[in-house]
């Protein structure tokens, strides 16, 4: 993921290494921190790959500071590691780190993306709600409220989903949800239901 991350900012422009990191912790920092122990080794595997290399602008030689850039190598790697879809693109870092990236991607794959990932925090929603009725006879009520608010966060995340891909549909109208019928959950307890959603 972070090979991915430094490429994509990479393509917006050339940066030394503190300014990568500072991107890296603007862009990401709410979910991912990013250290110069793992930025500076993921830069050198870029470099071996040829995807990234160094460059020393006039104005910086003086400085000893090593710019970064994006090669076409670089390129094609980046657009090869936005457009996968495994298990990591649907987990929480992965799919943040591919959305932050969304632009590069062609609608239908961005609606792949929203799909896989909506059905991964259905599987987490409904393994939350099966938690919670098994286990509330025995937990105390900080560890019942906070199941129940990571029930509740889930459902949010995908009705926020649910938002997205409906956006992306419209603006292409000839691209469809594989998807071919509404999921319905059922409620958890102490928490609203799901919300049902057509699907052409």
């Amino acid at each position: 993921m972070l090979e991915l991350a430094i490429l994509g900012l990479l393509k917006e422009s050339s940066m030394h290494g503190y300014q990568l990191r500072k991107r890296l912790a603007e862009a990401l920092g709410s979910f991912w921190q990013v250290s110069y122990g793992s930025l500076y080794p993921a830069l050198k595997r870029l470099q071996r790959e040829e995807a990234v290399e160094m460059i020393f602008p006039r104005e910086q030689v003086g400085r000893r500071r090593n710019v970064y850039r994006i090669t076409e190598k670089g390129e094609q790697l980046f657009a090869t590691l936005l457009e996968r879809v495994g298990q990591d693109a649907t987990e929480d870092n992965g799919f943040s780190v591919r959305f932050a990236f969304f632009q590069y991607l062609k609608p239908e794959t961005r609606i792949r993306l929203l799909e896989r990932r909506r059905a991964f925090l259905e599987g987490r929603w409904a393994s939350l709600r099966d938690s919670l009725a098994t286990a509330k006879e025995r937990i105390d009520s900080y560890t019942l409220s906070l199941m129940n608010h990571q029930l509740s966060a889930t459902e949010s995340d995908i009705r926020w989903l649910d938002d997205l891909i409906a956006a992306e549909q419209r603006q292409v109208p000839a691209v469809r949800s594989s998807r071919t019928r509404a999921r319905t959950a059922r409620p958890g307890p102490g928490t609203a239901r799901l919300p049902q959603k057509e699907r052409a």
